[in-house]
């Protein structure tokens, strides 16, 4: 995709939502850590409505220990994997307090090294939660990355790395959720609305869906 089309791209996903953000409700960097974690294989609608039930019970690091690993699973049980995530925010709670003075850090070493955190949840909350320009390359995104042509690859590591090379520098903090919120709800994965896409014309996609 040429230069100029990139800047179109981002300039037309940029007029249908001004300011984008998570689907995922939370009001602190820690709430959105715990939620992010929870949100692996999970849906954002599913997160949302444990964290709703989690989050007025306990939402710092310390109140989390206190609810303890049995006391948590009580409120996320609805979410899969919650035995593991339930382990994985109790160790991170407990770092978190440890290490950080209970902050969730804004540094990806830092993050990474969290129990449940990888790369595509650190690019998460540095982008939300601190601004910061990364890109947490999902299964939407890496779909809307290849099909449309704006940066092919085939694991999420190589997409990430030319997505950060071919997002306009002043599109790039915004990036991540303009191509999420397009992948789920446009270029949805078994198939596309091509005929109510607003990239269609620079789409390289060859196999556009019509009407």
């Amino acid at each position: 995709m040429k230069a100029a089309d990139r800047v179109e791209f981002f300039e037309r996903l940029k007029s249908v939502t001004p300011e984008p953000t998570t689907e995922l409700e939370y009001q602190t960097p820690f709430e959105l850590l715990v939620a992010v974690i929870l949100s692996a294989q999970a849906t954002d609608v599913g997160v949302n409505k444990a964290t709703a039930r989690l989050f007025p019970a306990a939402n710092t690091p310390q109140a989390i220990l206190e609810l303890g690993e049995n006391g948590l699973k009580h409120y996320i049980r609805t979410i899969g994997l919650f035995n593991a995530k339930a382990g994985n925010i109790i160790k991170t709670c407990r770092i978190l307090i440890e290490q950080h003075d209970g902050k969730v850090p804004s540094e990806r070493a830092a993050l990474e090294a969290l129990p449940g955190v990888g790369r595509k949840t650190a690019n998460v909350v540095l982008n939300t939660a601190f601004g910061q320009p990364t890109i947490a390359v999902d299964t939407h995104i890496f779909r809307v990355s290849n099909r449309t042509g704006l940066a092919s690859g085939k694991t999420p590591l190589q997409v990430e790395k030319k997505l950060l090379k071919a997002v306009p520098k002043d599109y790039l903090k915004d990036a991540h959720h303009w191509l999420i919120l397009h992948g789920r709800y446009v270029c949805k994965a078994r198939k596309p609305n091509c005929p109510e896409c607003i990239l269609r014309d620079l789409c390289t996609f060859r196999n556009k869906t019509v009407l």
